[in-house]
């Protein structure tokens, strides 16, 4: 299959990395790779000559988050379209988080707003020192609502609270006290620590792996389609709300939103 958005390398092994590869937009989230996302999470998981998963970007970024073109569109759509929108965005979240393969996020580079979700969905994430990382969606009147119960089911709620609502950017030591990324490393290292990650499930029964993975799912917080129908009426709430087309319109015309003043 052709991707515009992304790519995926596979290697004689079975491991496959996913690419973000909108490298000029610092990989953000637009309408095109939310949907070739979803499209090759399913592929990936229905191959069985995939072992493991990479998620990782090219360029400087990670992911700066969600595309501000297509966040733009959201505010001149009318309800329905805005919902399903969101529902795409959400249920792409959820196929990664739930893809029967281990998912290893590679953090090369800084992750904002839907970045930090692409990094709570992976199994384990492991990012260069020189990351900047941050829920940054309440500045521009939205909050992190489709990649909520990813960011808080890796976090826990009581440390989630110091950063999910300040907007505030916090650096890959910062992330791994949180709990979002599993180690902070060099960047002339994160390749090697990647594959330290990856080695020892090709040891391991891929069937076994699968059922492990979805076992913890039932086991840990509750992602089911109630929660994520919440996140998107949520979401959907602040695109109709008077916030957020002002904090996208101040981004625009480069500019303070009103709250700022």
């Amino acid at each position: 299959m052709t991707y515009e958005t992304i790519r995926i390398d596979t290697d004689a092994r079975g491991v496959a990395t996913l690419w973000l590869a909108r490298a000029a937009k610092h990989n953000a989230l637009s309408a095109l790779m939310i949907a070739e996302l979803t499209q090759a999470a399913k592929a990936l998981g229905a191959d069985d000559n995939v072992r493991v998963v990479v998620l990782a970007a090219e360029g400087a970024s990670f992911c700066a988050g969600g595309d501000l073109g297509w966040m733009q569109e959201q505010m001149a759509a009318d309800s329905e379209t805005r919902g399903r929108e969101a529902s795409k965005l959400a249920w792409m979240l959820q196929a990664l988080n739930t893809l029967p393969k281990p998912l290893i996020g590679s953090v090369q580079g800084n992750a904002f707003g839907g970045g930090v979700g692409m990094a709570s969905v992976c199994d384990i994430a492991i990012g260069a020192e020189t990351v900047l990382m941050g829920l940054t969606e309440t500045r521009l009147g939205l909050i992190p609502a489709t990649i909520g119960p990813y960011v808080c089911a890796r976090m826990g709620e009581a440390r989630a609270r110091r950063v999910f609502t300040s907007g505030r950017r916090f650096d890959a030591a910062e992330a791994v006290e949180l709990g979002l990324l599993a180690r902070a490393v060099r960047a002339s290292g994160l390749e090697a620590a990647i594959e330290a990650e990856v080695a020892p499930y090709l040891d391991c029964a891929p069937e076994a792996v699968a059922r492990a993975k979805a076992l913890l799912r039932h086991l840990g917080p509750v992602i089911d389609e109630a929660t994520i129908a919440h996140t998107i009426s949520e979401l959907t709430a602040c695109w109709e709300g008077p916030e957020a087309p002002e904090g996208i319109a101040a981004v625009f015309g480069k500019r303070k939103p009103v709250w700022k003043d």
